[in-house]
């Protein structure tokens, strides 16, 4: 498993936006100067977060993002899952064609992992990041 760029800034955005939660919606502008991530990448990978429901977003003047659920309640997990293709150990676990599966005497040992590394990915917050 190897997390993308991708995956690291959307946790870096999503703790941006809790660090400097007012109420107020982020504009872009100031998530991108504060976290040096070029305003095009934010674009899009804000765009997954809220397409995905992690943010609310408004335009204007005043407009931008801004997380809709307390700290707490956003798990690095969810986060990740929703910016990666996958946070499967081995491409197996994700592969619900395995014609090997019934006989292959490691997929048990990659499963427990990809568990492990579920459970420990969803037990954190960002609450606990900050």
């Amino acid at each position: 498993m190897m997390i993308s760029t991708k995956g690291r800034y959307a946790l870096s955005i999503m703790l941006d936006l809790a660090a400097h939660d007012d109420g107020n919606y982020i504009s872009l502008k100031d998530i991108s100067e504060r976290l040096e991530i070029s305003m095009k990448y934010l674009e899009a990978i804000i765009a997954k977060l809220s397409k995905g429901g992690l943010v609310d977003s408004a335009r204007g003047k005043s407009g931008g993002y801004k997380l809709n659920r307390k700290v707490e309640e956003y798990s690095v997990g969810e986060i990740l899952v929703l910016t990666e293709k996958t946070l499967a150990p081995v491409a197996c676990v994700d592969c619900d064609a395995c014609k090997k599966e019934e006989s292959c005497l490691t997929r048990p040992m990659w499963n427990e992992l990809n568990e492990i590394i579920m459970n420990f990915l969803n037990s954190k917050t960002l609450a606990d990041l900050l």
